[in-house]
């Protein structure tokens, strides 16, 4: 596993796990004693692994392992039943023409269509994936919280997409933010957590940073970088800095953590330089759905096409398959 970081050195952390969260003091000592990132080194290397030259039968295995990645994603206020069972045809099988195509890693859709979801895909193996917590914005009670993961579990969401109060994070409220996350962690059950960072409000790497470790502290199986409602949504550099938390857990602690970029990611290049990226920062255990995600759901048609192209030597052409 890689340990080379955008600051040229592992990054270290201040102060033993277990007594980082015993008060709001020891929680702002940890997350503030984690050293500052080096924001010229972090994206300066960002662009560096994006111009890997990928040759044709590693780029047909990146495609396959980006598609095997993608949470399938629909929140729109629009959203019906049939609108859920069509994405979840889709997810199954991306390509019909291509039943080599891999299945989609989840379908992630609003509490009040998880069931429909799960009918749809049951015995496929796709988990269905629901945003909670007074998504996007997040702004509402802890109970409302709890009420709206209560309700995505209930319907049978093996995962749980929930965002951070963000004004918390940034007044300083640390432990406030930390025991929501618990919260609706213990609510979750045996579902998995994501939890959202909403990097784009969060304005620095340093701030990144913090709230990734703040998330891993709490219990996140995932830590998340956006909503794709807020711009902007995942970078390049703000993923390193994620995977470099990830990774840093793990040499902390055995356990394993994941990491997902939302929104902005449209075409088979994006998605090839964030597996670069994973491969160098993170490891290559981490190269896998259990471990990472795309929440990008224009990214996977640009995908199809591109597998399409490498399978056939010639390009399709958009009318190849269906529009999202």
């Amino acid at each position: 596993m890689t340990a080379t970081t955008s600051s040229s050195a592992a990054t270290a952390t201040p102060a033993p796990l277990t007594d980082a969260t015993r008060d709001e003091a020891s929680l702002r000592r940890f997350l503030h004693g984690l050293p500052g990132v080096d924001q010229v080194g972090v994206e300066q290397r960002a662009a560096g692994l994006g111009t890997r030259s990928i040759k044709k039968a590693a780029k047909l295995w990146a495609i396959d392992t980006a598609i095997s990645m993608v949470d399938l994603t629909t929140l729109e206020g629009a959203d019906t039943r049939g609108k859920v069972r069509a994405l979840a045809a889709k997810a199954k099988r991306p390509d019909p023409e291509r039943p080599d195509t891999p299945k989609v890693a989840a379908v992630c859709v609003y509490p009040d269509m998880v069931e429909t979801a799960v009918e749809a895909l049951h015995g496929t193996g796709i988990h269905v994936a629901s945003v909670a917590t007074g998504f996007p914005a997040g702004r509402t009670s802890r109970e409302i919280k709890l009420a709206d993961t209560k309700i995505a579990v209930d319907a049978g969401a093996a995962e749980i997409d929930m965002v951070i109060d963000r004004g918390a994070f940034l007044e300083g409220r640390y432990l406030e933010v930390f025991e929501e996350i618990q919260a609706i962690k213990a609510a979750c059950g045996s579902a998995h957590l994501k939890v959202i960072l909403e990097t784009g409000e969060l304005a620095t790497y340093d701030n990144v940073r913090r709230a990734s470790w703040l998330a891993l502290l709490a219990g996140g199986d995932f830590i998340k970088t956006s909503t794709g409602k807020v711009s902007p949504a995942a970078t390049l550099p703000v993923t390193h800095v994620m995977l470099q938390a990830v990774r840093d857990w793990f040499v902390q602690t055995g356990e394993l953590r994941g990491v997902k970029p939302a929104g902005g990611i449209r075409t088979t290049k994006d998605a090839i330089k964030y597996l670069v990226a994973v491969h160098e920062v993170a490891g290559e255990q981490w190269l896998t759905p259990d471990l990472f995600r795309f929440g990008a759901s224009s990214l996977l048609n640009d995908l199809l096409l591109q597998r399409r192209t490498q399978a056939d030597g010639h390009y399709s052409g958009p009318d190849y398959v269906t529009v999202d």
